[in-house]
């Protein structure tokens, strides 16, 4: 099959979008099919045999000037300024205005795909390509509904009306989704969570669970760091439970030497950086970021223990590329996660999202207790081997593809 794949934004390494893009684009190249990778910034990087063409939005968002005015010489046409205008009144424009941009760019050639297969972005622009004929496939990790209620929650005063104005593009997404014949999502929890919170029938949603590259994330063949903690998270954003990690680790401190690695960016003056000197804990804690994979294998693998302290998640590759490199887990009970490493629990220890007394004492017995952070490190690998491998994620979309292929050509069959 011929595939146009579209990503609103495929930040490299970090971030489910862009490492999504990658491997299942590899995957799919790997069973013979053609795939050509439709993204704005920030681009992603692409394996050999996958084109890229690049959809140039205004990059409102950018390192090192986020929210930035462009320049007058950057507008090309109404979309850019519905983009700028959206900002200016506190709304996020991407997800629209990436598919009103690339309807533009498939339509003038839609006799070279078989099929466009959107992630994530699920804006209005979609329709047009599936009301041209076009099979159309959609992947949602999890409903963005989630992120609102608990940023919502944590929110206080005008905050919470630039909030309710932010996130206006769900009800976008929602309607979007309605009218996509297959959507995709990686888990079970995720599924049920688009058909309560976007309405979509439960029979029009597969359910393919993320891999990871076995190969890179594997178990470290040095010793692990004592008391080394790592964490994968956006530190700013409530869902992600950094802040009871923090919490956690100040407790943590007070009997024992511990270390805590952040893969994350953190905003200068931001709630993870000042909870970090509120707790005095600034000499525990270092941040990593712009690491590829094999810089991430490795500091995870470095750990004696690996942390997820989600509120949510609708999978969770934290947890999976954990467990492929052996290192044991501490992991909320929340979203997906107790899907993903299993009904026993035995790659895991799960605590109550939020609870920072009980996630320090699972911390503190799991550093105890090394027989058993062995046995879980093994239980984690074998489970990813079993269950989570990106060529099993490639096959399992293509048949989704073939489901879409078939429902478009019995539309046509009866509209003529």
């Amino acid at each position: 099959m011929r595939i146009a794949l579209l990503s609103y934004r495929s930040k490299p390494h970090c971030g489910g979008q862009g490492v999504y893009v990658r491997h299942l684009s590899r995957g799919l190249v790997a069973l013979g099919h053609e795939v050509e990778v439709f993204s704005g910034q920030p681009y992603p990087d692409l394996d050999p045999g996958v084109e890229l063409t690049p959809v140039p939005s205004l990059d409102l968002y950018r390192d090192p000037d986020p929210f930035r005015t462009p320049h007058w010489r950057e507008f090309r046409d109404l979309i850019d300024l519905g983009e700028l205008a959206t900002m200016w009144t506190a709304g996020f424009p991407e997800p629209r205005t990436f598919t009103l941009r690339v309807a533009k760019m498939l339509r003038a050639r839609a006799d070279e795909f078989d099929l466009v297969h959107d992630n994530q972005s699920l804006g209005s622009g979609l329709l047009s390509l599936r009301d041209a004929g076009l099979p159309l496939v959609a992947t949602v990790h999890h409903p963005i509904t989630h992120d609102r209620r608990v940023d919502l929650a944590a929110a206080r005063g005008w905050r919470k009306l630039t909030l309710r104005r932010w996130y206006g593009f769900l009800r976008m997404q929602a309607r979007v989704a309605r009218r996509i014949p297959r959507l995709l999502t990686v888990s079970e929890s995720s599924a049920a969570d688009i058909g309560q919170d976007f309405g979509v029938a439960p029979q029009r949603i597969r359910t393919v669970p993320l891999g990871v590259d076995h190969e890179v994330f594997r178990p470290p063949t040095a010793a692990r760091v004592p008391g080394r903690i790592v964490a994968m998270a956006s530190a700013d954003t409530p869902l992600k439970g950094i802040g009871t990690l923090l919490e956690a680790v100040a407790k943590l401190r007070t009997e024992r030497d511990v270390e805590l690695v952040l893969v994350a960016k953190p905003a200068p003056g931001g709630p993870t950086q000042r909870l970090i000197e509120e707790l005095a804990i600034s000499d525990a804690v270092h941040t990593v970021s712009g690491i590829d994979d094999d810089e991430l294998a490795a500091l995870v693998g470095s750990a004696e223990i690996a942390c997820v302290p989600s509120l949510y998640e609708g999978f969770s590759l934290p947890t999976v590329e954990a467990m492929a490199c052996a290192t044991p887990l501490v992991a909320s009970r929340a979203g997906a996660i107790p899907e993903v490493v299993g009904p026993d629990a035995g790659t895991a220890k799960l605590v109550e999202p939020g609870d920072a007394e009980e996630l320090t004492r699972a911390l503190g017995s799991l550093f105890d207790d090394p027989d058993r952070r062995r046995r879980m490190g093994e239980n984690g690998r074998q489970r990813v081997l079993r269950r989570y491998s990106w060529e099993s994620v490639a096959a399992a979309t293509v048949d989704c593809y073939g489901e879409a292929i078939e429902a478009m050509q019995g539309r046509r069959k009866a509209v003529t």
